[in-house]
């Protein structure tokens, strides 16, 4: 996952059971595509970022900051991310299949981005506030998550 600090907007997620350096170089390349990457990219010390993954961040001029062994506090806005994750949606769904941890994951991160407010950045959400016009109108709820979360907006007249 690659979270943008300053806005909280989580930007790239994926979902594997055996992650390779391969497979996190690829995330990498996905997530940064045209060389439209951050200048740092934080990160901690797990084996899967190897050689792969170092060359893909030099091609896109990203420097790498390891975090500190034993420091989850380093890292804590992924780390903020993964609790929220999984006290606000996982704890809640029996997860099946690979594929459908990743359809959730990816509706959980619309959520995230859209419509769910963030403490650490004045109660406001990560996305663009373009995308959230409030038109006068009859206020509905949008089910998330099939009904565990939902979203209120203002329906247009």
């Amino acid at each position: 996952m690659i979270i943008e600090l300053g806005s909280r907007r989580v930007v790239h997620v994926n979902v594997t059971r055996h992650p390779t350096d391969a497979w996190v170089a690829q995330q990498l390349r996905e997530a940064t595509p045209f060389g439209e990457g951050p200048r740092y990219l934080i990160r901690d010390n797990d084996k899967k970022y190897g050689g792969q993954f170092q060359h893909v961040a030099d091609g896109a001029d990203i420097k790498i900051l390891r975090t500190p062994v034993e420091a989850p506090r380093a890292n804590a806005f992924c780390e903020r991310f993964l609790g929220s994750l999984r006290r606000e949606c996982l704890d809640y769904m029996l997860i099946l299949s690979e594929c459908y941890l990743r359809r959730i994951v990816s509706e959980y991160v619309t959520h995230f981005n859209c419509a769910r407010p963030h403490q650490g950045i004045d109660q406001c959400i990560p996305c663009d506030p373009q995308l959230r016009k409030h038109l006068g109108g009859q206020v509905v709820g949008i089910p998330i998550l099939g009904g565990l979360h939902h979203d209120y907006q203002r329906k247009s007249a």
